[in-house]
């Protein structure tokens, strides 16, 4: 049995171990979707990040940065930009929000306390929303663990396929949320450690950055210039992912389940630290693996069929088999983080947006708690077959459901948050717009322009618009009781 095969077994069952004492704790679906609100800042903080990044950390921004060099940059910038804000201007008041909210567990669930006369057809729609764009962005982490089972283990495609995704339903099936969060928080650590020794070592062995970097000028100038070639468009379309963090259900939840306000405010400072350190790293084995694997022409053939397995490969060829398989195992925990918080996610609509209100109502906890566990099963096995197709690939996947999360959810979180007058009506009408433009305009790819972009910009406006015109039924009691207690010395210490 080879190393790196010992040391998958090894991580995998580990994985599995946390899934079976989580779910000694889950007697409920409270427990199960959002882990009782008991999560502390550290795990928290690395939740958060490891359930973001998902395998296009190591996998899609590495083959980015390789394939077309420094321009590829501006999305990390963007994302660190757009996850600051996040945690400092959404994680508090929504962490306040959905406690007051009747307990709400979920957005839609959320959605509806804040919007009471609207409660029914923003929970439907905002659990339809959740369902479309999380079984794509749930296949983008199959297709990298696929990927990643295909290449050290020579598996064909659909073999890779039902392995990659096996493990990682099988522990959020038995722990629900508290599974997740705990195997995050472990994920996150070896995801930064991969993240700071591959690249170190990628440049070390390359010749030093000034070595590197005259290899790749030498070669390729326009790799190292990260404003060549790049337009206006271009620019906007690189930095606007950051405008998709505020609406990514998996990353809010984990919000929603820390410990108390308090919390926020030292978890954001673990969980920025954590993502820079991670996005430079990532950046690194792209950029400088480049450099490397030019004097090395039969790995770089391997790579240039497919850049984003360029982290893959760098692992293999750099480190003895021991050290390749704990590195290797970083992808695998990138994806198994986030791919688990997302199934729970969708079993989270089905279950308490969908079956409880309106099918249900007086469902026991046990019967909704195994129901949740069914709903999970059935999500994952629609992403298996949405990643079936062989020339899919993680970055387009994961590009597309982001800005389809940003645009419908985005911006009728952060106007539901710190704008009284808004309304259901325009909620509604911002949720439809940010999600219809998205398709539409990644359908029709108007001017190269990502549609993020639009999708938010539209989503704003026919909220304002449509808020503007006013409901006379409209109540604004949760909005004036939470900032009521935001404002106390426990609340502020969140901000």
């Amino acid at each position: 049995m080879s190393p790196t095969l010992i040391t998958f077994a090894l991580y995998l069952g580990g994985m599995l171990l946390i899934g079976v004492v989580a779910s000694r704790q889950t007697k409920n679906l409270d427990d199960y979707i959002l882990g009782g609100r008991s999560l502390g800042p550290v795990v928290t903080a690395l939740a958060a990040g490891a359930s973001d990044m998902s395998g296009w950390l190591l996998m899609g921004l590495p083959g980015a940065l390789y394939a077309a060099g420094l321009i590829e940059g501006w999305i990390a910038i963007g994302l660190i930009l757009g996850a600051w804000a996040n945690w400092r201007f959404v994680a508090a008041p929504l962490r306040a929000y959905t406690e007051q909210a009747n307990n709400a567990l979920t957005l839609p669930d959320y959605f509806a306390a804040r919007f009471p006369e609207r409660s029914r057809a923003l929970r439907v729609l905002a659990a339809m929303v959740i369902l479309v764009f999380f079984a794509i962005y749930s296949a983008s982490g199959i297709v990298a663990g696929a990927r990643l089972f295909e290449s050290i283990f020579d598996m064909p495609y659909a073999t890779a396929l039902w392995a990659g995704a096996a493990v990682t339903v099988l522990y959020t099936l038995l722990g629900g949320f508290l599974a997740v969060s705990w195997t995050d928080a472990v994920q996150a650590t070896l995801m930064v450690l991969a993240l700071i020794v591959t690249p170190v070592v990628v440049v070390s062995v390359g010749g030093g950055i000034d070595g590197s970097w005259a290899t790749m000028a030498a070669a390729a100038p326009a790799r190292v210039d990260a404003f060549g070639g790049l337009t206006l468009i271009g620019f906007i379309s690189l930095m606007g992912w950051g405008l998709g963090y505020v609406g990514q259900p998996h990353i809010l939840a984990r919000f929603m389940a820390a410990s108390s306000v308090a919390a926020i405010k030292p978890a954001r400072r673990i969980g920025m630290t954590w993502m820079i350190v991670c996005l430079f790293g990532a950046m690194g084995c792209g950029f400088f693996g480049y450099a490397w694997l030019s004097a090395h022409p039969e790995a770089k053939a391997i790579v240039d069929a497919n850049p984003e397995r360029v982290f893959i490969v760098l692992a293999q060829q750099l480190f003895n088999p021991w050290i390749a398989g704990v590195l290797l195992s970083a992808i695998l925990a990138a994806i198994m983080s986030t791919l688990s918080c997302q199934l729970l996610v969708c079993a989270s609509a089905l279950v308490e947006d969908f079956y409880k209100p309106f099918v249900r109502p007086k469902a026991s906890a046990a019967e909704l708690l195994w129901l949740g566990r069914a709903a999970l099963l059935v999500v994952a096995l629609v992403a298996i077959a949405l990643a079936m197709a062989p020339d899919s690939r993680v970055l387009k996947l994961v590009s597309y459901a982001w800005a389809g999360f940003g645009a419908a959810f985005g911006p009728v979180v952060v106007l539901s948050l710190y704008w009284r007058r808004m309304t259901g009506a325009g909620a509604l009408a911002g949720m439809v717009t940010g999600a219809v433009t998205v398709l539409l305009w990644g359908h029709y790819q108007v001017w190269g322009l990502y549609e993020m972009v639009p999708g938010v910009l539209l989503a704003t406006l026919a909220i304002v618009l449509v808020s503007r015109l006013g409901d006379a039924n409209h109540t604004h009691a949760l909005f004036d009781r939470v900032w009521a207690s935001l404002s106390t010395p426990a609340g502020t210490a969140g901000k």
